[in-house]
């Protein structure tokens, strides 16, 4: 049951409302809050309490989730051409009107590859979003959003990102290597060290940037993408301006990265890394 707070001013109100919702959140739900003794800026008690009641109706909802089809959430509009049936000339119109009516109902498609024509994006909409099954909350401002990647990777466009800046970059600028999700964790290779545990690996590098006193990653461009099957090569140029001994120099070359996928969970890893112009 909620507490009546209508005898309290507007701000006590807020103020009271929310912290018997913080106490409804932690005992039912385990939430935490921040001490109110933190340096952290609180928030406005209307912004507060907007958000508080988010979260409520969120952890109400999900306790029983239920899911519906797309096309059944957005009232099975009968009006969106096939794919085939749509000329390149209103294909772009065609797409906006598709967004524009799933915006309506809180949905959004988004695309990460620049590689995914408008076209293929109404396709997938229309053939294959339209029977994707979705959770079906009704709370004030929640978005569902859907990545057309999700469905249809671009290994091609996303390993090369991978190998350039997950990779090249942070092996090449002054920065700890601490992030290595990516990496295989054994029987690596870095220009001609081998085989390396990750650990090896990190230390290795880690002598390259104790080495120069500044290093600036200018530029990494990655210029090919070859996939077979369950490996990958991607190449591609840096060129990083260096300072040691107080002399200033660029760094510069071309640099080759190999990944495998793993099968099991679907992502790829990096093993092999080449480097031009650097002595590991």
């Amino acid at each position: 049951m909620h507490p009546d707070f209508s005898h309290l001013g507007e701000e006590e109100r807020l103020k009271a409302e929310n912290d018997f919702l913080k106490m409804k959140l932690m005992l039912e739900h385990d939430a935490k809050f921040l001490d109110e003794s933190s340096d952290l800026p609180s928030l406005p008690p209307t912004i507060e309490n907007d958000f508080l009641n988010y979260i409520m109706a969120f952890e109400e909802q999900s306790k029983n989730p239920t899911y519906i089809k797309v096309f059944d959430k957005i009232e099975r509009p009968g009006y969106f051409k096939p794919v085939a049936q749509i000329t390149d000339s209103q294909i772009d119109a065609e797409w906006k009107k598709l967004q524009h009516h799933l915006y309506k109902y809180h949905i959004t498609l988004d695309v990460c590859s620049p590689n995914i024509s408008v076209r293929e994006l109404y396709r997938f909409t229309t053939e294959e979003l339209f029977e994707h099954e979705m959770s079906d909350m009704n709370i004030a401002g929640m978005m569902t959003n859907f990545i057309y990647d999700e469905f249809h990777p671009d290994h091609r466009y996303d390993n090369s990102r991978l190998a350039a800046f997950d990779c090249i970059k942070l092996i090449l600028e002054k920065e700890p290597l601490d992030w290595v999700l990516n990496f295989r964790e054994e029987n690596l290779r870095l220009n001609n060290r081998f085989p390396l545990t990750i650990e090896d690996f990190k230390e290795i590098t880690s002598h390259y940037k104790d080495s120069y006193s500044a290093l600036e990653v200018q530029e990494v461009e990655y210029s090919s993408c070859r996939i077979n099957e369950g490996d990958c090569v991607v190449t591609g140029t840096y060129t990083v301006a260096a300072t040691s001994d107080h002399q200033s120099f660029t760094l510069s070359g071309n640099w080759t990265v190999k990944l495998e996928l793993d099968r099991k969970t679907g992502y790829w890893h990096f093993y092999e890394v080449q480097i031009e112009g650097i002595n590991f």
